[in-house]
């Protein structure tokens, strides 16, 4: 029971950390890092969040190996 809620918990992680990064990227109030140039108009917390949901991407990609037979 325990490693079944461990193994959601851990799919859940990265589409929150992916949700949260697309809600603080899409608030026109916060000052985007590189707005001025144009660039990439992120501020750190949208590319943090981005970052998490990176990290947290292997129980994903455990779960499609395993999916694929592999």
């Amino acid at each position: 029971m325990a490693s079944t809620a461990a193994r959601w918990l851990g799919l859940a992680a990265s589409p929150a950390f992916a949700l949260m990064a697309l809600a603080t990227a899409a608030d026109p109030s916060r000052p985007a890092l590189c707005g001025g140039a144009g660039i990439v108009p992120i501020d750190a917390m949208t590319a943090m969040y981005a970052l998490m949901s990176l990290f947290h991407l292997p129980p994903w990609l455990g779960l499609r190996r395993a999916a694929n037979g592999g």
